[in-house]
């Protein structure tokens, strides 16, 4: 909303700024109860509905559980179901973001640095809906402004003052944090060495061949992994569709299409819509002598030229006299619209000064006779009775069910169709029946089958759509447990392979990388291991490692992490062996190679440099003004913040 935004985002350093200090320290503008800025109660103690003081400004219980309010909406926008106790580990770091934003205000008042009603209305004026049409700030669209935003003008002015105390006191730090090039140097140095070595590629099939567990070795794994084999709950569930074709599927009548015709007429007749060319101007002298210009015979611009920036020329173009009159009021409007095709109206006094209009053309637009608007008012029409029809079934049958009824009855008594499925799970698929899965519109009604009970009420649950609901009651529940081992033998004798196998793995990458770091080759160390095992050469520079495969960056990275003559198991990230690094060679660039790279690696230090500087700044500003905490307060704060679930 703020010009002061709008225009530093505009710069190279105001996107530093906004990225890595605005959203850093003044976001906790936004979390904060801004209104609120240096209204805290004064004096030496800390009250107890104060949770910190920073100088002279103060966090009360209030501003804080806004700023939690604020952060439970955010997060219920992705998690409906979020409650207090959700994000209570957001607490502290609110905190401190409030604590940070009353330093820095709190800095500026013990130094002197005052914010000037005249800069502040400035930035007023440059907030979008505040000009009018003649381009100068006017009262009624800024209380408007104020309105639509639940703002009062008071919390505007400290709210402006708070983000432009900040603006100055941070950017003259942050903005120019430069990075020498002998500091960027050894970076671009490191990001160019290069290393050479070897990969023993181990996986664990290679150690399956003569694996046969026996069944009491299958036992012995399953009863140690039940959960892998445990199987969710299952239900047969009953779904009942209530949709217009239960409902009766009614229609209007031409009578009541006729009706509604006559009713609406006003939507269905024809609308005059003119273009205009108008010009403000803030008295009426000039007025008059764009008018005798513009009668004259000059275009209404030429006409407006001589009167220079005082006069606003704009071209208002398909307007109505309803949309014209919000902008011009009901005065201007009723002339111009009253005026033919071609004719220059005015000087009349408007809101925003004398107005001078040109009627440039004159349409008429839209209107629909009954006939053609039928067809139209029917499927508008039909579609309320329908609504209404399907509303009422659904009342008598919750009537109904509130009486006692079970599915059968109330599905019998309204002749409901009912569908029944095989034991399905929360998901919507069968284990019995592998080919069968619910439809992806009854996903709303499947979810209440499996969160009620067989013996409880039948739901109604509306679709998605809106355009049915479903009565759902499941018939059959079948509770979680792991799957009878001779249903998945073969799966869990596929498991118990492969962990034996990674476990002959891992001992023989260990041995292998014990020995080839105490001297011996890869090639040596692998081939006394007594497998065949491939041998992969490695060669890259570390600027390279984000481009590589991700299957080989475990490999790269642990080949950056040695030193030479060196080696290391590392696993495979998807389990299937191990690898078995040695670092043979290690080139490094020197400082004439690395010059090219120099002039990146000053730029992208030079942001996170920029970040350091503001969190010194603040923390020296903190330690100035000696924040103090209400610590006990703020515990039995946060006690009975958790308390309240609901929010």
């Amino acid at each position: 909303m703020l010009a002061f935004f709008r225009r530093l985002s505009k710069s190279k350093i105001g996107n530093w700024i906004m990225a890595l200090v605005l959203v850093a320290i003044l976001a906790g503008f936004a979390l904060a109860d801004l209104s609120n800025f240096g209204t805290g109660m004064p004096g030496f103690g800390l009250p107890s509905s104060t949770l910190a003081k920073v100088g002279g400004q103060q966090i009360s219980e209030k501003e804080m559980q806004d700023a939690m309010e604020r952060r439970l909406q955010e997060v219920r926008q992705q998690n409906p179901t979020a409650d207090y106790a959700t994000i209570v580990g957001d607490f502290d770091a609110l905190l401190g973001q409030m604590i940070d934003q009353r330093a820095i205000i709190a800095f500026a008042d013990k130094y002197g640095f005052e914010i000037s009603k005249r800069l502040i209305d400035a930035e007023i004026a440059g907030l979008p809906g505040v000009r009018g049409l003649n381009g100068q700030p006017n009262v009624q669209a800024y209380q408007q402004l104020l309105a639509q935003n639940r703002l009062t003008d008071e919390g505007v002015r400290q709210r402006l003052a708070a983000e432009l105390s900040a603006r100055y006191l941070l950017l003259p730090l942050t903005a120019e944090a430069r990075i020498p090039a002998g500091v960027a140097s050894p970076y671009a140095q490191m990001l160019l060495e290069e290393r050479e070595g070897e990969a023993a590629v181990i996986p664990f099939t290679a150690f399956t061949a003569n694996l046969k567990p026996t069944d009491a070795d299958l036992q012995r794994y399953y009863a140690a992994n039940r959960g892998r084999y445990t199987v969710p709950e299952q239900r047969v569930v009953r779904f009942a569709r209530i949709g217009a074709e239960q409902a009766g599927n009614p229609t209007a009548s031409d009578a009541e299409i006729e009706a509604y015709y006559k009713t609406n007429q006003a939507s269905y007749a024809s609308k005059e819509t003119r273009d205009l060319t108008q010009v403000v101007v803030p008295d009426q002298a000039t007025a008059n002598a764009i008018a005798a210009r513009a009668k004259g015979g000059q275009s209404l611009a030429a006409a407006a030229a001589p009167a220079g920036t005082k006069a606003a020329v704009s071209s208002p173009a398909a307007q109505t006299r309803d949309a014209y009159a919000s902008i011009a009021g009901d005065k201007v409007a009723a002339a111009v619209f009253s005026a033919a095709q071609g004719s220059v109206v005015g000087p009349l006094q408007s809101d925003f000064g004398w107005a001078v209009v040109k009627v440039n053309a004159v349409k008429t637009v839209g209107g629909k006779s009954l006939a053609a608007a039928k067809a139209e008012i029917a499927a508008k029409l039909n579609e309320e009775k329908r609504k209404e029809a399907l509303d009422d079934l659904v009342n008598k049958i919750q009537d109904a069910l509130d009486d006692g009824r079970n599915f059968t009855e109330v599905a019998t008594q309204s002749k409901l169709p009912v569908t029944t499925t095989p034991l399905v799970m929360a998901n919507g698929a069968s284990r019995t029946d592998t080919s069968y899965h619910v439809p992806a519109e009854l996903a709303p009604a499947l979810k209440t089958a499996f969160d009620i009970a067989p013996t409880d009420e039948p739901e109604l649950v509306q679709l998605a759509d809106k355009s049915a609901y479903v009565l759902v009651s499941p018939s059959q529940v079948v509770a979680a447990a792991p799957a009878p081992l001779a249903s998945i033998r073969d799966r869990v004798a596929a498991d118990w392979t492969a962990g034996e196998g990674l476990v002959r793995a891992k001992a023989a990458a260990t041995a292998i990388a014990a020995k080839a770091s105490g001297g011996m080759s890869l090639a040596d160390a692998v081939k006394q291991s007594g497998v065949n095992l491939p041998i992969q050469p490695l060669k890259t520079r570390r600027l390279q490692l984000g481009q590589a495969p991700p299957q080989a960056v475990p490999a790269l990275r642990t080949l950056f992490s040695l030193p030479v003559g060196k080696a290391r198991m590392v696993p495979d990230a998807e389990r299937r062996g191990y690898f078995v690094v040695k670092v043979n060679k290690i080139n490094r660039a020197n400082a004439l190679a690395a010059l090219p790279l120099v002039g990146r690696m000053r730029v992208e230090l030079q942001q996170p440099t920029s970040d350091d500087y503001a969190r010194q700044f603040v923390a020296a500003v903190r330690e100035d003004l000696k924040v103090r905490r209400n610590q006990g307060e703020i515990e039995a704060f946060k006690k009975r913040l958790t308390a309240n679930t609901g929010g």
